[in-house]
């Protein structure tokens, strides 16, 4: 038996019946011959890893532009977290945690530099110049394994993997909408799409605290009764919520108090850090810098990488720049606009 085929086995036997089995995957765009070692799903983590959009990460915001201090999380911290979280979840309700590693491991990769900020700039501009056209980073996501990586031919995911990308974004919407909406997907997928709320509500109030926007006091205090005192607890308690509700049950759950008191969590965050006077002056920079790159790159395509002029002569050169720049990480993003925008000191024998 092939180390594939064991570890194919031991899903059937000890997974739960809501699991998704490996063996049972519906299939990559592409056909390929199956690995001897690894079953599908962790193939596909592993060329996620591997891949260069996944390495970008680590210089990509997450809520505080390329910062400086070492302990904010960057766009790579902050998956990590998930994956960590996600895999937690997964293994008590013995769902498959190679895929939901393989999800985590991708479910942002198609993030642009400044965080939302340079979503919302792609996403204008893009519009401007190809109505009806529009930018999503989970949309781009799937973009990036399907068509971006590997000048063009893209990572051949599987299609669980896959759907994990499109479907783990949820912005504003209340998680429990959310989850009744997405509920044919993989249970895998609903994980990673919880785990990623519980991470980012709670490090990005670590990070806010860290950073002066937020004291410990201004927490409110209704929540501490729920979810606990500290970062840990908070996190733990909603682990554990989230295991004793959905054990036996074809959908992801929650108790309404853990629920409330995360969806309340998530408005404080929005009212009190991304929306701080502070961060909305540095998104703004940040859009209009995104802004007069795609300008330039427009008036300069050449400049582009030659797998994207391509793909430009045949989905129009503003996808094209719009690819360009979403996969630039922010301190690239700063390089490029300091070369072609800022005019260079004029050094004496030149």
């Amino acid at each position: 038996m092939l180390p594939r085929e064991y570890v194919e086995q031991k899903e059937k036997e000890l997974l739960s019946p809501f699991a998704t089995l490996s063996c049972n995957s519906r299939g990559r765009r592409r056909e390929e011959e199956k690995c001897a070692i690894r079953t599908d799903f962790q193939r596909d983590r592993d060329r996620i890893i591997h891949s260069k959009a996944f390495r970008r990460l680590k210089h990509k915001t997450q809520v505080f532009i390329a910062p400086e201090g070492d302990h904010y999380r960057t766009r790579l911290t902050h998956t990590l977290e998930v994956s960590q979280i996600a895999r937690t979840i997964g293994r008590a309700l013995r769902l498959n945690e190679d895929l939901i590693e393989a999800i985590s491991l991708a479910h942002d990769i198609g993030h642009t530099p400044f965080g939302h900020a340079g979503e919302d700039a792609l996403d204008e501009i893009l519009g401007k110049y190809t109505p009806p056209a529009h930018f999503h980073h989970d949309e781009q996501g799937l973009r990036v394994v399907d068509f971006l990586e590997n000048n063009g031919e893209g990572l051949n995911l599987t299609y669980e993997v896959r759907e994990g990308i499109l479907y783990h974004s949820k912005g504003m919407e209340n998680l429990k909408d959310a989850l009744r909406e997405k509920g044919k997907a993989t249970l895998e997928a609903q994980v990673v799409m919880v785990a990623d709320r519980i991470a980012y509500i709670n490090h990005d109030i670590d990070d806010a605290i860290r950073a002066g926007l937020l004291k410990e006091g201004d927490i409110p205090t209704r929540w501490q009764g729920v979810l606990g005192r500290t970062h840990s607890e908070r996190i733990g308690k909603m682990v554990q919520d989230i295991i004793r509700e959905s054990e036996g049950k074809p959908l992801i759950s929650l108790s309404e108090d853990v629920l409330s008191a995360m969806e309340e969590m998530k408005d404080f965050l929005y009212q009190r850090v991304y929306s701080h006077p502070l961060i909305l002056n540095e998104l703004a920079k940040a859009k209009r810098l995104l802004n007069e790159l795609f300008e330039f790159y427009m008036e300069n395509p050449q400049l582009l990488p030659e797998f994207l002029l391509t793909m430009g002569t045949r989905e129009g050169m503003a996808r094209a720049v719009c690819d360009f720049i979403a996969g630039m990480t922010d301190h690239y993003a700063y390089r490029m606009y300091t070369t072609h925008l800022l005019p260079h000191r004029w050094e004496e024998g030149v």
